[in-house]
């Protein structure tokens, strides 16, 4: 049974599972379904046509579903779609996407507060928002990506897997995978090594993608030749190495020097 105080405002026809528990002053809107043990604290917003999983935590202030802050978007209708287990911590603002179009949040992410998730952008799992983290519309970020703080990345950038970001970075071009990155334009320092031991990847993978990098920035090719030199170079891929090649071959914004 959901546990609601008696001075949030939930509109009957939103759909709250079993055991979701609202607190003080909180807004709750139309269209949001909000899945079973899901706790939100007291002045949350959540309005517009937003999904909610299971097992997540909203802080105070957090304002969920808000309309895109895009000059072209005039009212249409639109989606936010957020998963399991994630932590969404004060005054964080998330917004629906464009006309027709969804943002996404997977599981498993610390979000901290006072970032900004902009329309239409896709975040992956396990990744860790430190507080003002911003991002723009139509950013891609995969799975167990950390943000500094006071970072902001442009619209349409991609952040590839376990890549880490320092923080007061501004992003303009896409960051590979496995990478750190820093600065203002943000650029690609090195591997990701702590990163990667954490996330237990294999030595002999780790000593792979440092050979990568260094063919990648270190020797004086195009990106797209030294993807294709990375594909002569090795006879036996891992899936990390396969990504990151992909990643580098399919940017469109171009990969961060």
């Amino acid at each position: 049974m959901a546990k609601i105080h008696s001075t949030a405002v939930i509109s009957k026809k939103a759909h709250l599972g079993k055991d979701v528990e609202v607190g003080p002053y909180s807004v709750i809107g139309d269209n949001v379904k909000i899945g079973k043990a899901t706790k939100i604290l007291n002045n949350v917003t959540i309005e517009g046509c937003v999904d909610i999983g299971e097992n997540n935590k909203i802080f105070s202030g957090a304002v969920i579903g808000s309309p895109p802050q895009d000059l072209k978007y005039k009212g249409e209708e639109s989606f936010l779609v957020i998963g399991n287990n994630n932590i969404i911590r004060e005054y964080v603002t998330i917004n629906t996407g464009t006309k027709g179009n969804t943002t996404k949040i997977a599981d498993g992410n610390l979000i901290m507060a006072y970032s900004h998730i902009a329309h239409d952008c896709e975040v992956g799992n396990r990744c860790i928002f430190a507080n003002n983290a911003t991002l723009a519309g139509h950013v891609s970020v995969e799975d167990e990506v950390v943000i500094g703080g006071l970072s902001a990345v442009h619209q349409f950038v991609n952040i590839g897997k376990l890549a880490i970001i320092g923080g007061c970075s501004k992003v303009v071009q896409d960051v590979p995978p496995y990478s750190t990155c820093d600065g203002h334009p943000a650029k690609v320092y090195s591997i990701n090594s702590v990163g990667l031991k954490r996330a237990n990847i294999a030595k002999n993978t780790i000593h792979q993608l440092k050979t990568a990098f260094k063919i990648l920035f270190h020797s004086g090719l195009s990106f797209t030749h030294a993807a294709k030199k990375l594909e002569e170079e090795f006879k036996d891929f891992s899936p990390e190495l396969s990504h990151l090649i992909s990643f580098v071959k399919n940017s469109k914004r171009g990969i961060s020097r």
